[in-house]
């Protein structure tokens, strides 16, 4: 790896869910801690469950807030400028009132801003959690989106500051991203060095690597893929990668074993065979020289 960065950040992503980007990032984070500290970020926020695969400590529970307006009647002349410079029906004019439906604010501050007699003051609100969990060399951060929640990005941008503010010593970091191609995806690997797309060998899981694939080019994210559950389709895959010039950084064989081992919530790493497929992906990974 290249010594000029403190830190060499991996996000693992995928164009759907279902592909094993879990099973890639836990068992990559277990892998690298056999030697050395290694930081796993859970930004799945909607569905974290990296932490299943550990008999970690949770050492911290950090409350989140996020900024929404609240709407103070006695100031109000009920204009209803904040209503129409709301883009995302998050307010409300009912005439005699204003409604706010904090689930469907993007913190944008524009009702708070132009309100010209300031009765939309911004308060906190509480959107979720980063849960910090001591497992050895290993440090799991999860974030964790309250489930009344519409928007995860920006839970997800405050699991990053975390990161950053706290954990930049560490030189491997793991970000096990949610699924697809939307918005979340994108804060989730933007600060990332570099992306792992794990795909399937079919029509579906070919599609949807398309997507990715063009989603990281337009902000120039370099990237690479493994294939899970190989053999299991076609080599469909493998023409698209070596047509756009994506990494091929290894496969993950189609092995009911593995199925269960994920089902029940284990790691591959006991079985010598499925040990040796993860640390051919990490090789694969320092030879990248990030």
């Amino acid at each position: 790896m290249n010594s000029s960065k403190s830190c060499i950040k991996l996000a693992i992503a995928s164009g759907k869910g279902g592909t094993g980007k879990t099973l890639l990032s836990t068992n990559l984070a277990a892998l690298i801690a056999e030697s050395q500290n290694v930081l796993l970020v859970d930004l799945d926020v909607e569905e974290p469950n990296d932490s299943i695969f550990f008999q970690g400590k949770l050492k911290a529970v950090l409350p989140q807030h996020k900024m929404i307006p609240e709407w103070d009647s006695e100031k109000c002349t009920l204009c209803g400028l904040c209503a129409k410079v709301c883009n995302f029906g998050a307010v409300v004019d009912l005439g005699t009132s204003i409604s706010i439906t904090p689930p469907l604010c993007h913190n944008c501050y524009a009702c708070s801003e132009l309100c010209p007699v300031d009765a939309l003051p911004m308060v906190e609100s509480h959107m979720g959690d980063i849960n910090l969990f001591d497992n050895g060399k290993l440090t799991l951060l999860e974030g964790r989106l309250n489930t009344n929640e519409e928007h995860s990005v920006p839970l997800i941008e405050k699991v990053h500051k975390e990161v950053e503010k706290n954990y930049s010593h560490i030189k491997y970091q793991i970000f096990d991203s949610p699924p697809g191609t939307s918005c979340p995806v994108v804060a989730a690997t933007s600060k990332c060095h570099y992306v792992i797309l794990v795909t399937e060998p079919t029509p579906f899981g070919l599609n949807d690597l398309v997507m990715a694939v063009e989603m990281l080019k337009v902000y120039d994210k370099p990237m690479g893929v493994i294939i899970n559950r190989d053999g299991a389709g076609n080599e469909k895959i493998e023409e698209f990668c070596e047509k756009e010039g994506v990494d091929m950084l290894g496969k993950i064989p189609y092995d009911m074993e593995i199925a269960r081992a994920y089902s029940r919530g284990e790691l591959l790493l006991g079985n010598g065979s499925y040990k040796a497929i993860i640390s051919n992906i990490f090789n694969a990974i320092e030879k990248l020289h990030l």
